[in-house]
C-alpha cells in the first residue's frame, strides 16, 4: 500500500499548492485591477479628453437656471459655471431658487414660463417627479437641459430633458471602492455610509459593497443607513458606536458623500484617532471646500471624488446651444477623478471648489467662434 500512498500524498501536495498559487494570484490580479483603476481616475485633469465642437453661438439668447435649492454647494457651483458660460457666449440668464419647497413649485415653472426663454436648465431636481411641469415647455418646443435631475448622464427618457449632465454616479462609486482596494493593498476592511431615501445613494453603496466584497481579502463591516439631512446629529454618536464595535478592524470609511465626515470629525479626535491614521475616509461623490481643507492638510480624510461643476455649467449651455440649432446631444461625460493627498493643489491655495486644468473654456470658446481667454 505505501508505494501508492506516498505518489498519491505527492499528487495531493501538488495539486494543493497550485490551487493555493492560483488563489494568490486571483487575489493580486484584483488587487492589480483596482490599482490600475485607481491610478486611472487620480491623473491630472490637464490629460483630461475635451468635449468635441458644435455648432456656433446662437445671438441673443435667454436662458432660466432653476435651481432646486440654492444653498447647496452643487447646485450653486453650477449655477456659478451656467452664468461664466453665458456671459462668454453671449446670452442672458435669470436664475430662479425653488427651496426644496414643493408649495411654490407650480409657481415658479409658471413664472420660469412666463418669462418667454429660449432654453431651460435645472439643477439639482428629479427630473421624473418633475414631469408634468415641464410640458408646457415641451409643448411651446422650450429645449430643456439638466445638472443631477437622474443618477445616470445623457437624455432623461420619460420627461422632456434632452440631456442630464453628471458624471456617471456608478463609476464615481466603484473609483472610491477601487481606491480603497488599492491603497489598502487589498486588504481593507470597510464601514460604508448611505441615505435610502434616495436611490443613487443606494446603487452607489451597493456598487461599493460589490466590489469590496468581490476583494477575497476585503471586508464590509457594515453598510450604514443615515439621511444627509441628519447626519450632524447621529455622525458623532454611529462613529464612536463603530470604534468601539470595531476598534483597529475599521480601517476605511466610503460615503456617498463628504457631509458624513463633516460630523464624525471630533468623535475621531475623543476616541484618540490620528489625524493621517485609521480609519482612511473617502467619499463617493460631492468635493466640498472642507473636505478638500481636509484632504490638503491629511486631517481625517484621504480622498474624495468631486463634480467638475463650473465645467458643467458651461457643458450646459453647450448642449442648449446645439439643441437650439436643432442638433443631438454631445455625448461628453466627464471621467471620474480621485482627489487624494498626492494630487490635491498645493497647501497655500485654498480653493473651494474642483476646476479641472484641461481648457475646456478655450475649447468651447473656439467651438462656439468666441475670443479664447488668456
Amino acid at each position: 500500500m505505501i508505494p501508492i500512498i506516498k505518489p498519491l500524498m505527492t499528487w495531493v501536495l501538488i495539486t494543493l499548492y497550485f490551487i493555493f498559487a492560483f488563489s494568490i494570484q486571483s487575489a493580486n490580479g484584483g488587487f492589480e485591477q483596482s490599482r490600475k483603476i485607481a491610478d486611472k481616475a487620480t491623473i491630472s485633469t490637464d490629460l483630461w479628453p475635451l468635449p468635441p465642437h458644435g455648432p456656433n453661438a446662437l445671438p441673443n439668447k435667454k436662458v432660466i437656471y432653476i435651481g432646486e435649492d440654492l444653498r447647496n454647494g452643487g447646485i450653486l457651483g453650477v449655477g456659478q459655471g451656467v452664468n461664466e458660460a453665458a456671459a462668454a457666449i453671449g446670452w442672458k440668464v435669470d436664475v430662479l431658487d425653488m427651496g426644496t419647497n414643493d408649495s411654490k413649485r407650480p409657481a415658479i415653472f409658471k413664472k420660469a414660463f412666463d418669462m418667454k426663454p429660449d432654453g431651460i436648465i435645472l439643477g439639482g431636481m428629479d427630473g421624473m417627479a418633475n414631469t408634468q411641469f415641464l410640458t408646457s415647455f415641451k409643448e411651446a418646443h422650450i429645449p430643456i437641459v439638466g445638472w443631477h435631475t437622474a443618477p445616470f448622464p445623457g437624455p432623461l427618457k420619460g420627461t422632456p430633458i434632452a440631456v442630464n449632465i453628471t458624471t456617471d454616479s456608478l463609476e464615481v462609486a466603484r473609483a472610491a471602492a477601487h481606491f480603497a482596494i488599492a491603497d489598502s493593498k487589498g486588504t481593507a476592511s470597510a464601514v460604508i455610509f448611505t441615505d435610502s431615501r434616495f436611490e443613487i445613494a443606494l446603487k452607489k453603496s451597493n456598487a461599493m459593497a460589490e466590489i469590496l466584497r468581490a476583494c477575497k481579502q476585503c471586508t464590509v463591516l457594515e453598510i450604514q443607513d443615515i439621511a444627509l439631512d441628519k447626519a450632524g446629529r447621529l455622525m458623532p454618536d454611529v462613529t464612536t458606536m463603530l470604534l468601539d464595535k470595531y476598534g483597529e478592524k475599521w480601517e476605511y470609511a466610503l460615503g456617498i458623500n463628504d457631509l458624513y465626515f463633516d460630523h464624525a470629525i471630533m468623535s475621531l479626535v475623543m476616541k484618540g484617532c490620528s489625524p493621517n491614521g485609521k480609519p482612511f475616509n473617502i467619499s463617493a461623490g460631492d468635493g466640498s471646500p472642507s473636505a478638500f481643507l481636509r484632504i490638503q492638510n491629511a486631517s481625517y480624510q484621504s480622498a474624495t471624488v468631486p463634480e467638475p461643476l463650473i465645467f458643467h455649467g458651461w457643458q450646459l449651455i453647450d448642449e442648449l446651444n446645439r439643441l437650439l440649432h436643432g442638433l443631438p446631444p454631445s455625448g461628453y461625460i466627464t471621467p471620474p477623478h480621485i482627489v487624494t493627498r498626492k494630487n490635491i493643489w498645493p497647501k497655500a491655495e485654498i480653493v473651494k471648489i474642483f476646476d479641472p486644468q484641461n481648457g475646456y473654456r478655450n475649447n468651447y470658446l473656439d467651438s462656439w467662434k468666441k475670443a479664447a481667454k488668456k
